[in-house]
């Protein structure tokens, strides 16, 4: 998978995750890839619930990497 943008947002609380991940996605080209990189863990069901249901969609499944958290959406 061929990764576009990256989003570190590691060290901010909810709901800011899910904020800056909609704005930058609605920034994107269509069908490019972003990666979000996260610490907050309810950001773990938020991110990918509130992508969907803004008409994205998730790459794959999100992952837990230690304490962090990474999701890969198509804009």
């Amino acid at each position: 998978m061929s990764i576009d943008f990256t989003l570190d947002i590691r060290g901010e609380s909810c709901p800011y995750p899910v904020i800056y991940t909609l704005e930058t996605l609605k920034d994107m080209e269509k069908g490019k890839i972003l990666q979000v990189i996260t610490d907050c863990p309810s950001s773990f069901r938020n991110v990918p619930e509130e992508v969907v249901k803004h008409g994205y969609q998730m790459a794959q499944e999100p992952m837990k990497n230690g304490r962090e958290y990474l999701f890969y959406i198509i804009a």
